[in-house]
């Protein structure tokens, strides 16, 4: 499928989901949310993505937000329906039993830190920064800041940040436990892919399995969380790439997975 604004490259298993709207710093609008969402699709029914990396186009922005522009014209019946799109798709990178990485080249404020704060990883550029400055436009975040956010970096951090509107830099945001790691500009996109590739060569089923786990527990309670672990981690063992990690274990050597 073309895309208008959005920029899909796959390699290797790896696939590469740029904004690219690089004349409003990358901003969300209904199309690149749409677009955004198709592509998550896509790679959903694919067996060769086993990765999703989500950048945005040239060196300036990774997601600068929302687009304020459109939003500015919007009745309180329009700004619901927009929201609820946004949450709808980054609701998508949390389903998708694929790992998404967060590749944040340059700023990730509003919508753009939403849309990081969806993704299983957070890479920074050592040019990224982030913020939630809805409060200084006279809103609130409304593709999930309020909900991840406190899950993220702790509820007093996220009071600061959401309250507050203020921006931290990359290495601010690694302190706190924000982002898994930050890397020179220089090389960033690089770093990014070693750790996708990485990533590729684990057995799929698994890696999706071990997601959903994940994404669930943040959500039910214990007893439930640990029942529906209890049945992914057997679903496990009806893989060929569970046959293999234990053989290959047992034969001290390296792991050949098939991703089945």
């Amino acid at each position: 499928m073309a895309y208008e604004t959005l920029h899909v490259e796959s390699e290797e298993g790896v696939t590469v989901l740029a904004v690219q709207r690089p004349q409003a710093l990358n901003a969300l609008n209904r199309q690149v949310l749409e677009e955004l969402g198709h592509a998550l699709d896509d790679a959903e029914r694919r067996a060769d993505v086993k990765v999703c990396v989500i950048t945005g186009a040239g060196d300036k922005a990774f997601v600068a937000g929302a687009d304020i522009a459109a939003m500015s014209e919007m009745t309180p019946l329009e700004a619901q329906r927009f929201c609820r799109l946004g949450q709808e798709v980054f609701l998508k990178i949390e389903a998708l039993e694929k790992p998404v990485l967060a590749a944040v080249n340059g700023f990730a404020l509003g919508g753009g830190c939403e849309l990081a704060l969806a993704c299983d990883m957070i890479f920074a550029s050592d040019r990224a920064r982030f913020g939630q400055p809805e409060i200084n436009l006279g809103v609130i975040p409304g593709f999930g800041g309020t909900q991840r956010l406190p899950k993220a970096v702790g509820m007093w951090r996220a009071k600061e940040w959401i309250y507050l509107g203020e921006m931290i830099d990359a290495r601010k945001a690694y302190e706190i436990g924000l982002v898994n790691a930050v890397f020179p500009a220089d090389r960033f996109m690089e770093e990014v892919r070693t750790v996708a590739l990485k990533l590729a060569a684990k057995p799929g089923f698994a890696l999706g399995q071990a997601k959903k786990a994940v994404q669930a527990g943040l959500v039910l309670d214990r007893a439930t969380g640990m029942a529906l672990e209890r049945e992914s981690f057997a679903m496990t063992f009806a893989t060929g790439d569970r046959t293999e990690g234990m053989k290959a274990f047992m034969e001290k050597r390296k792991p050949s997975f098939q991703g089945r």
